[in-house]
């Protein structure tokens, strides 16, 4: 299996009331990747700038930052011709790589745009690296910006951030780094532009310290909150019945938080995020992770300060 190391530049709207009549929001005018074999060493790499059809403009902010003019586009291939020989470049053996998890989305939505086949008919593995820079050297939790990370590793900077094909230069640099730390590629990610169409296409995937569940759309929170597989507290590693701690509940409609305890793995910390579809519908990713009790305190405590509130409202009407 191949590597392709993406980068995406995209420009926008320069003026609200072009933002507000477009229907792409963000239109790619530059694709850069890098491809590495199954022995992380680069074996090609692609690059080409695109002719813009939305934005005749460019964004000033887009601009200063990326370095394009709209007049070095004006003589490229439009879009659907570069994303054509791109996708044939591909291969047929690949997962790909992002800096961020942005990159696959904004391809699928301007293909989609332009009525081109789709890449998936759901939801796309593929490796986010800044997250794993953060899994391998960092706390897990911090995103860090591209450079932050070539800096960080020592590696020569060679060429300009902020255009496409140096990004996935870079990027492909950091990712070999990464690769090389143990048990880090374990950790994908998952595009969900298309989501699972049925329960049986649901994701349920288990890494080393938590789990990841995305499901398919709902027509609404309280639908998905009545299904059993979202709602279901079993613990993710040894799938035992656990006892609730604290029920779900949420503070702001988008989260909801529950604290299980299983008999083998102790407390486990549940979260459900409300997600909107590109159908303007509702789908859920719910993580499940064993937590110490500081975040145990730390959860009833804001259940209790949900409750408090709410009391306090009440006896103010």
């Amino acid at each position: 299996m191949n590597y392709i190391i993406l980068d995406l530049e995209w420009n926008q709207a320069d003026d609200l009331k072009t933002k507000l009549e477009s229907e792409l929001t963000f239109e790619i005018i530059e694709v850069g990747a890098i491809k590495l074999n199954s022995e992380y060493m680069q074996i090609d790499s692609f690059h080409e700038l695109i002719k813009p059809q939305v934005f005749n403009r460019m964004n000033q902010v887009t601009g200063e930052l990326i370095h394009i003019s709209m007049r070095e586009l004006e003589n490229c291939r439009n879009f659907c011709e570069a994303a054509s020989d791109f996708l044939r470049w591909c291969g047929d053996d690949y997962i790909f790589c992002t800096w961020g998890n942005v990159d696959l989305t904004e391809l699928q939505k301007n293909m989609d745009f332009y009525h081109m086949p789709g890449l998936s008919k759901k939801p796309i593995k593929y490796y986010d690296v800044q997250k794993l820079f953060s899994i391998a050297f960092e706390d897990k939790k911090k995103r860090r910006a591209l450079q932050f990370a070539v800096e960080f590793l020592n590696i020569k900077e060679e060429v300009a951030f902020h255009r496409a094909d140096a990004d996935a230069f870079y990027t492909a640099k950091v990712f070999k780094k990464v690769a090389a730390a143990e048990g880090v590629l374990k950790n994908y990610s998952f595009d969900t532009y298309r989501l699972p169409k049925n329960k049986a296409e649901e994701i349920n995937a288990v890494f080393e310290d938590y789990a990841k569940y995305i499901s398919r759309e709902f027509i609404n929170k309280l639908a998905a909150m009545n299904d059993k597989d979202v709602v279901s507290t079993k613990c993710f590693l040894c799938g035992a019945k656990t006892r609730k701690k604290v029920p779900w509940f949420s503070n702001n409609g988008r989260n909801y938080y529950s604290v299980m305890v299983c008999p083998r793995h102790g407390n486990i910390k549940g979260k459900i995020r409300m997600k909107k579809s590109v159908n303007d519908k509702i789908y859920v990713v719910k993580t499940m992770k064993q937590v110490n009790m500081d975040t145990v305190n730390d959860i009833i405590m804001k259940r209790n300060q949900l409750r408090e509130g709410r009391r306090e409202r009440r006896h103010r009407t």
